[in-house]
């Protein structure tokens, strides 16, 4: 039972994979599939690094050892106590230093081929990074573009049971991309968490087949998309949805309907317009929104304020508009939303 350095292309040779960094850490992202097994939790570790900087290292390590001793024992006394001798268990911590080191001690004192991750949390972040960088320029982008209301995104899942590839950047970042875009009851991943789904995501991808993809700007609620994966976005092929106006109407009172259960809630969102409205039209926006009238408002909002944004932006960030397929649609009901489905999925 060897103990030797573990990297990040060894993950798939162990049982479990333990992150032993604090609640929080975890919680801003860690390697998929890991369990958090904390030997200091947020506040303990808030006190270790408070006696280090105001006493003195060897305090801060006399008091961070006992806490590090009791956690370890309640995950031995609790979620490791039936683990046969055969269990390997990788851990890591935030740079494979004396967290995870004392946690692999002990578990190898028990008997287990317990593993350090070389390079902790950060090996696998430069790990995320370079795999984005790698993988995004490899990707055979099909970008989807269409002003607001289009359906992008419900074709997009509509495009995957068609058995299309499709990588939704607006599923990951919990966000539609617009000043209405927070999804209800899904609050937006970190940065970090939000680069690891994608990696995660760019790995299960095909490079050989086309990636139907939606077309978006460099940010997404308070996500940035990765600089390589937006300049193969923006390079790439692009299919135009020239939905009427009517059809994205009234998908846009489906699809936000639930924008209706809180007006105040809505007219503080569109509060934030303020820089870029007229006072006197904000200010009937805002008095719809608290009476509830989705169709004046979002007719509005079309006509006034994503339809230019639209114009403005995409002909300046996707290189392959002017030679765009544009495919006219009138149904963005669901049954319409799949029969657009087939007929970008027929296109060569």
């Amino acid at each position: 039972m060897s103990h030797k350095p573990t990297t990040v292309n060894e993950l798939g040779e162990f049982t479990v994979l333990i992150d032993a960094r604090s609640p929080a850490e975890y919680a801003l992202d860690h390697i998929p599939g890991a369990i958090n097994c904390p030997v200091l939790d947020d506040e303990e570790r808030r006190i270790v690094g408070t006696t280090y900087v105001q006493v003195s290292a060897f305090e801060a390590r006399k008091i961070g050892g006992a806490m590090v001793a009791r956690n370890i024992a309640r995950h031995l006394d609790g979620l490791f106590h039936d683990k046969p001798k055969e269990w390997r268990p990788l851990v890591y911590c935030w740079r494979g230093g004396m967290r995870s080191g004392s946690f692999v001690n002990w578990l190898r004192l028990v008997g287990w081929d317990a593993q350090q991750l070389k390079g902790g949390y950060k090996a696998w972040r430069a790990h995320v990074i370079e795999q984005i960088e790698q993988r995004a320029p490899q990707l055979q982008l099909r970008v989807l573009c269409g002003p607001t209301g289009s359906a992008k995104t419900r074709v997009l899942q509509a495009l995957a049971t068609e058995g299309e590839q499709v990588l939704d950047l607006e599923e990951l970042a919990a966000h539609r991309g617009s000043v209405l875009g927070a999804m209800p009851g899904r609050p937006q991943p970190s940065q970090k968490g939000f680069e690891t789904q994608l990696m995660h995501r760019l790995t299960s991808l095909d490079p050989a087949r086309r990636v139907w993809v939606e077309a978006e700007s460099r940010r997404i609620g308070r996500i940035t998309v990765p600089e390589p994966l937006l300049q193969r976005l923006r390079e790439s092929p692009v299919v135009e949805i020239a939905a009427s106006p009517a059809a994205r109407l009234d998908y846009l009172l489906r699809d936000y309907a639930w924008l209706g259960d809180d007006p105040q809630g809505l007219a503080d969102k569109l509060g934030t317009l303020r820089e870029l409205l007229p006072k006197e039209v904000l200010a009937q926006w805002q008095a719809w929104a608290l009476e509830g009238a989705l169709p004046l408002l979002f007719e509005a909002l079309m006509a006034q304020h994503y339809d230019p944004l639209y114009a403005r932006s995409q002909g300046r960030h996707l290189a392959g508009l002017p030679a765009a397929q544009r495919l006219q649609c009138e149904d963005l009901s669901d049954a319409g939303i799949q029969a657009l489905a087939r007929r970008i999925a027929s296109l060569p």
